[in-house]
This record gives C-alpha cells, sequence and structure tokens, in this order.
C-alpha cells in the first residue's frame, strides 16, 4: 500500500480493448479521479496534448498507432513535460520494458489486471520515489547472535531502487545474502544493477561470491568502486574469487558483469547524479551522494572524524564533508565509537558518534542513519548510541532526526 495519495487526478486512458478501459476507468472514478478513455490511438493523441492530463496509460499493442510511438510523440510535447505516462501491456518481454522507458514512460505496469492493487502501483509510479532498503548495518565482521537479533549482525550492505527498474546497491559485506534471496524470492527475471563498492576491505566484500544473481544468465551487473593505486576494481574482485581462496571464480558467472573505476567525481549513472568524495580511512575509500529529482541520499563508510581539539583535525577536509552531504536527505554514515572509545582507536579509521552527530547537524541533513557499528556492540549499545545522538542534536537546538536502522528495514525517499 502506497503512503502518497492523490485528492483528485486528471487521467487519460488509451487500450483497444474497451472492456480494460471501462475496468481501468471505474477503478480511478471510484477513488475520485477525473478519466477520459479512447479506444483509438489516433483520435487521443491531439486530445491528451489539448487536455495536458496529469497521468497518462496507453496500451502498446494497438491499431493505427502503437503506444511506443505514441509515448515517445507525447514526450516531444512541451506541454506534457509534467505528465506521468504508464504502459499497461499483456507483453512481459524485459525489451518492450526498456524500449517503454527509453521513449520516455515512467511506468510499466502488465496485464491481466490486478484490481486489488492498479490505483496503489499508479500512485507509486506517480510518486516517485528512491526505496532505501538496509540489508546488513555492522562493522568489521558479522556478528550473530542472541544480542544482534533486533538490529541484525551482517555486514554493511544498503540498496536503493528507483522507479524504471533501476537497482543500486552498495557495499557486498555480508548483508548482500539477505539481498540475493530477496531478489530470487521475488522471482525477478532480468535483473539489471549497479554495485558500489566503497573500498576493498573485507566486511565490504566478503558476500560477493555468495550473490547468486551473479550465476543466471540474463541478469547484468556493473560492479563500481575506487581502483587502488595501479590495482582496478576489476582486479580487485577477480582476486578475491581467486581458486586459493574460493572454490569458484569469476569466470563462473553466468550474469554479464562489468567492472568500472571510479574517482571523486561526479557521474551520470543510469540516469541518477552520482557524486563521490574520498573519505579518510586506510586506502582509497569513497562515499557517494545520490541526486534524484531534488531529494538526495548519502552513504559515507568508513569514515574517520578527527575531534577539533585533536593534531590530526583537518578543518579543509572538514568543510569540504559537510559540503558533500549538505542538506541530503538520507546521511548513512560510520559511527563505529562511543567517544569515550575512541581515543585508543585513533587511526584505525572510523568514527565516534559524537563526531558525527555534530556532522549531521552543521550539514544541515534532514534525517542521520547510524551505520558500521563495532562488532562488540551490541543491540543494546546501539539503542544507547541512538539516545546519546538524540540528546546532543537536541542540545544543538538541531532540526536533524536520528534513526538507527536495522537489517529489513526499507525507508521511502
Amino acid at each position: 500500500m502506497t503512503d502518497q495519495t492523490y485528492a483528485q487526478l486528471s487521467c487519460y486512458l488509451v487500450d483497444d480493448d474497451p472492456s480494460i478501459t471501462e475496468l481501468v476507468t471505474l477503478l480511478l472514478q471510484k477513488k475520485g479521479h477525473v478519466v477520459a478513455s479512447n479506444t483509438s490511438s489516433i483520435k487521443a493523441l491531439p486530445e491528451i496534448i489539448a487536455q495536458r492530463p496529469q497521468l497518462v496509460i496507453l496500451d502498446i499493442m494497438m491499431p493505427e498507432m502503437d503506444g511506443l510511438e505514441m509515448c515517445k510523440l507525447l514526450r516531444e510535447q512541451a506541454v506534457l513535460s509534467e505528465t506521468t505516462i504508464v504502459m499497461l501491456s499483456s507483453k512481459t518481454y524485459e525489451f518492450d520494458k526498456q524500449r517503454a522507458y527509453q521513449f520516455g514512460a515512467n511506468g510499466y505496469l502488465e496485464k491481466p489486471l490486478k484490481v486489488e492493487s492498479i490505483v496503489d502501483e499508479l500512485y507509486e509510479i506517480m510518486a516517485d520515489k528512491m526505496e532505501l532498503s538496509f540489508w546488513g548495518i555492522r562493522g568489521t565482521l558479522p556478528v550473530p547472535g542472541t544480542d544482534t537479533v533486533r538490529y541484525g549482525g551482517n555486514t554493511s550492505c544498503v540498496s536503493v531502487s528507483f522507479p524504471q527498474d533501476r537497482l543500486f546497491i552498495f557495499d557486498g559485506g555480508s548483508g548482500i545474502k539477505a539481498l540475493s534471496d530477496h531478489l530470487l524470492r521475488n522471482r525477478q527475471q532480468s535483473i539489471r544493477a549497479k554495485i558500489f563498492i566503497s573500498h576493498p576491505h573485507w566486511d565490504h566484500i566478503n558476500a560477493l561470491p555468495f550473490f547468486v544473481p551473479f550465476f543466471i544468465s540474463g541478469n547484468e551487473f556493473e560492479i563500481c568502486g575506487p581502483a587502488q593505486g595501479d590495482i582496478t576494481m576489476h582486479q580487485l574482485i577477480s582476486a578475491q574469487m581467486d581458486n586459493v581462496y574460493f572454490p569458484i571464480t569469476i569466470k563462473e558467472f553466468s550474469a554479464s558483469v562489468h567492472y568500472r573505476d571510479l574517482r571523486e567525481d561526479v557521474y551520470e549513472i543510469d540516469g541518477i547524479e552520482v557524486r563521490t568524495m574520498l573519505l579518510k580511512h586506510p586506502g582509497y575509500c569513497l562515499g557517494y551522494r545520490l541526486n534524484y529529482k531534488g531529494r538526495s541520499i548519502c552513504y559515507v563508510t568508513d569514515n574517520e572524524l578527527y575531534p577539533e581539539a585533536t593534531q590530526m583535525h583537518d578543518k579543509n577536509y572538514l568543510n569540504h564533508l559537510i559540503e558533500f552531504i549538505k542538506g541530503a536527505d538520507v546521511l548513512i554514515t560510520d559511527c563505529t565509537y562511543f567517544d569515550e572509545e575512541y581515543p585508543a582507536k585513533v587511526g584505525w579509521g572510523h568514527s565516534s558518534i559524537g563526531e558525527v552527530t555534530r556532522l549531521a547537524h552543521a550539514a544541515e541533513v534532514k534525517d542521520l542513519y547510524l551505520f558500521h557499528h563495532d562488532p562488540d556492540h551490541k543491540d543494546d549499545d546501539i539503542d544507547r548510541k541512538l539516545e546519546v545522538a538524540k540528546n546532543l542534536l537536541r542540545q544543538l537546538g538541531s532540526n536533524t532526526g536520528v534513526i538507527a536502522p536495522a537489517e529489513g528495514n526499507v525507508v521511502r525517499v
């Protein structure tokens, strides 16, 4: 069920099957929306341009003019730039879905109609939100046991789903196995995803060999991340699965898997703006910022914030980081230690809860998500860490919120 509501939408439906137009019209009208329809694509085209509806629903297989051609013509009309176009078709081929997106469709729904959910599915497409899912929130190594049940014991993995079947995955710690199971359980076919590795320390790549979609033909992935000097991303992943360390090599991947070296820069990947920043951590480590239609998610782990009173404090770096995450809707960041633990861990590449909280406040982020917890920290410790952050934000008079996500949590941004 969507959390988005719409008072009244102007809708236009085009389908050469009158039973479909009648059913969808009825379902939308029951929700209070105004609906026009036509079984002729040729007649519908000028009417849509003249009426400028908020939502257009098109069949693909129609005489006179097919839905893909019509979608392309509608997208050429400047007056329809804000109109949401959804394809509704019995064609379930991945090729047709991708063509629809290329021609400007915002969403693709399959027939036969799911009467009980089609209106909510249309709302979801119109909301055009990112869906952020947490699969592993620990740092350093997995910590299974009775004391880590509430937040989970897996290491770093977060995914962000976008409209048009775009999937970004951040890090391949042990949490990526749960994501793999989720994708297989939903029987998702032709999975296409970008996998962003922050850095190649074991807790961020140790479960990549257990990501089953790599071994399924028809899937396509691009693994992106920072090269380590003269060692490329391809070489890093290949070496991890060398048969000395693991019985299956990357040669066994049945999916199409590509590799891309990133540096501190600005990229457009699958139509999404991706900004990267080098972080304070041993080796080359990247933080990521996704900017999508006025909303943003920052994934910044692992990273060491030296307290202002210490000799290693770098004001220029801190200002650069504040600018990088400025105004983000979501900041997911390393808060490995309590403040009293940090002095014994200086130079290990991780931050304390106090420094992270002050960072989020200074950058005016909307919500701080606590991430990458020390393996000695149990669920109760994370609870206490959350309270420390809340109290500090209260003292600062901050508008920033703070959340301690658990495995399985889903956030729509």
